[in-house]
């Protein structure tokens, strides 16, 4: 058995933490409008972990065929075993980046889910409330809630006067 990868790693954080599989989670992710903005940052994460371990596992099998053993690398060789190490070493990187965003979107999940019963909960319903609503209307009755806002492109901060 192989040691397990980032990605292992990232897929059983994400299954632990929604508890439920990561192909069904892949699937309520990508819904429009979107039920768990958290959900959707941690898959779109984990698609970006998947794109970085594909890249570390051609540059390690790209460094393994350069320094095979019995093979005596050629002068213009090593330039390219140098060039393939780097790129390792950054995919390694990229791959521990996103794992730790993973963790904080997941902890981050848990303090939401904590406030839900705690003592701030009041102020997370509020502040859900507030993202969730446009402007009500004119003329719509008071007991009537505001139809949700329509998800539109923030403009800059040039554009805003």
């Amino acid at each position: 058995m192989s040691d397990p990868t980032a990605l292992d790693h990232a897929d059983s954080m994400i299954e632990k933490a929604w508890g439920r599989p990561i192909a069904e989670l892949e699937k309520a992710s990508v819904r429009v409008p979107v039920e768990d903005p958290l959900l959707r940052t941690a898959m779109h994460t984990r698609s970006h972990l998947v794109v970085v371990s594909n890249a570390a596992a051609v540059h390690q099998e790209r460094l393994h065929a350069l320094t095979r053993p019995g093979h005596v690398p050629a002068f213009y060789d090593l330039d390219r075993i140098t060039q393939s190490a780097s790129a390792l070493r950054t995919a390694y990187a990229e791959s521990n980046t996103a794992l730790q965003a993973i963790s904080h979107v997941i902890d981050a999940r848990e303090l939401a889910l904590k406030a839900e019963d705690g003592p701030d909960a009041a102020r997370v319903r509020a502040a859900t409330a507030r993202t969730s609503q446009a402007p009500r209307p004119l003329g719509l009755p008071a007991d009537q809630p505001a139809p949700p806002a329509a998800a539109t492109a923030a403009r800059s901060a040039a554009n805003r006067r």
